[in-house]
């Protein structure tokens, strides 16, 4: 954890773009979601991004990451949202409370963890009737067409929201790095995972490399 800590602090301090693929499906998560909420979590909140959307809907949101530069400039962000409350956390060794939150999401964070036991942790944390959603990366074997698609989409999208193909040298060079550390699970797995956890949940592989749990606690 102390390596990734150290990942995402570097990447803090670098990146700054309007838009990336985690983004992109920020509209879809929202959907999922009732219009108002009281109680809100974000795990591995990251710069806030999707915390400060949930602050629109929900009375009270926690942000909680690993990373403390992370979690600085969220807060640098969020000075007209007082409604978030940023945390320094680690999932893993955190207390987590029972059927507290309306809604708990997590976005490109669980392929860093033990996915069944942060799932576990969600599950309990969300008030009956809650819902809960995660965002994030898989494992694949081999190229497919729906990935030449994908890289087709990609580039045309980064062009139209950032106005340039690539990344920054520096900031390319940070997630390269990171990823020497990351560990993915083929989508059968996190299947399989699911359906023991989470009875019912929907998990659906998106275009752009990632995959969607949405679950609602009966």
């Amino acid at each position: 954890m102390h390596t990734i800590q150290a990942d995402f602090d570097r990447i803090a301090r670098l990146e700054d773009l309007r838009w990336n693929h985690n983004r992109h499906y920020h509209p879809f998560l929202l959907r999922q979601l009732p219009s108002r909420l009281v109680e809100a979590l974000d795990v591995g909140c990251g710069q806030g991004d999707f915390a400060r959307l949930l602050a629109l809907r929900a009375e009270r949101v926690l942000a909680i990451d690993l990373s403390p530069e992370m979690i600085q400039r969220a807060k640098e962000q969020s000075a007209q949202h007082p409604n978030i409350r940023y945390q320094v956390t680690d999932v893993m060794a955190w207390e987590w409370p029972t059927d507290q939150y309306d809604c708990i999401v997590s976005i490109a964070t669980l392929h860093h963890l033990s996915l069944a036991d942060v799932l576990i942790h969600m599950k309990d944390a969300l008030k009956p009737g809650g819902t809960l959603l995660v965002l994030d990366l898989f494992h694949q074997d081999g190229v497919t067409l729906r990935d030449f698609i994908a890289v087709v989409a990609s580039a045309s999208l980064k062009f139209l929201k950032n106005g340039r193909l690539r990344e920054p040298a520096a900031l390319r060079a940070a997630w390269g790095a990171h990823a020497k550390h990351d560990h993915y699970l083929p989508l059968s797995e996190i299947r399989e995972i699911c359906a023991s956890i989470l009875p019912g949940a929907c998990v659906q592989q998106h275009l752009l490399w990632r995959y969607s749990i949405v679950w609602k606690k009966p």
